[in-house]
């Protein structure tokens, strides 16, 4: 068991040598690709790794006295054995798990290396670019030169015109106020294009306005024509029924005098005829009808009379007369 751990701690310090190797020369090669201000020099880096050897070296040391130590505490307490035997498995386990860690720790080494490869590739091409955009940029300068002098010209006019103006401190002042001059230019010619476009609209809807309401005030017109026609009409036909009404007026009025007469007429020749005959009378004087008919009825007795001579009141005529009443 003893020859085991110390066999698994001599393969863990010789992967952790075998890694370091790996790691200088990751590091040399990342600063040979990149050389920049912010990459540590060779022997700082050196320097590093040799602190993590002797960090890690320190820890196998430290693991290994501690594992000594456990190794002869065992020895003393091997009568102890079968008591102790759970506590030897955790002691192993625990082994297990510094295994695994130090697995993660090659792990992590190799990954960290891994990363520093792509970090050199990347900064590469970082500079790469920064190249280009060096490029682009002197370009874009010497382009800003090329107008500067073509400029210079106007810059000459406009120093001279500060002089002659003498209003201004410097040319970007005076450029500044004409600025503010355009700008202000610019938004009175924008306000009055604005006015015209309203001028134009308001001119436009009032034409609408103009045409709508010339057609209302035509239809308007034409409906009032056709209303005062109707208005005529039935002016026309008030005065036709007026006079209508005054005709059907003055013949009921003369129908009335009529039938008063008529009336009248009867209930004398109703009271004559039953005088004359000398039949009571309880007819009342507004039943014209039974009086008429009581006349009638007298004028066939008298008829009836004159053709046989007889005195009316033997007459059968007058019999029946007195019957029916």
């Amino acid at each position: 068991m003893d020859s085991e751990l110390e066999e698994r701690l001599r393969e863990a310090l010789r992967d952790k040598l075998r890694l370091l190797p790996a790691e200088l020369r990751a590091a040399r090669g990342s600063r040979a690709a990149v050389r920049g201000p912010a990459t540590l020099p060779l022997s700082s880096r050196v320097l590093l790794k040799r602190r993590e050897v002797a960090e890690a070296e320190r820890q196998l040391r430290d693991q290994r006295q501690e594992f000594q130590q456990r190794m002869q505490s065992l020895a003393q307490r091997r009568q102890q054995l079968a008591r102790r035997q759970e506590q030897h498995r955790d002691a192993v386990l625990r082994f297990d798990s510094f295994l695994k860690a130090a697995a993660a720790r090659r792990e992590r080494a190799l990954r960290r290396a891994g990363e520093q490869r792509a970090r050199a590739a990347a900064e590469r091409a970082e500079a790469a670019r920064l190249r280009r955009e060096r490029e682009r940029l002197l370009r874009h300068r010497e382009r800003l030169a090329r107008r500067l002098r073509s400029l210079r010209p106007f810059g000459d006019y406009l120093r001279d015109a500060l002089a002659s103006v003498g209003q201004f401190q410097d040319v970007p002042a005076m450029l500044v106020h004409f600025g503010v001059l355009a700008g202000v230019r610019a938004a009175l010619a924008r306000e009055a294009e604005a006015g015209q476009e309203q001028l134009a609209q308001g001119r436009a809807q009032l034409q609408r306005y103009r045409q709508d309401t010339s057609t209302q005030l035509l239809g308007t017109r034409n409906e009032l024509a056709r209303l005062h026609a109707r208005l005529q009409a039935a002016r026309q036909d008030v005065l036709q029924w007026e006079s209508c009404w005054t005709h059907i007026q003055s013949t009921a009025i003369q129908k009335t005098l009529l039938l008063g007469q008529i009336k009248l007429a009867v209930l004398n020749l109703f009271q004559q005829t039953t005088a004359q005959l000398r039949i009571p009378t309880d007819r009342a004087q507004e039943d014209t009808k039974a009086q008429l008919d009581m006349v009638l009825l007298c004028m066939q007795a008298l008829a009836d009379i004159c053709a046989t001579g007889t005195h009316p009141q033997h007459h059968r005529s007058a019999r029946l007369l007195r019957g029916q009443e």
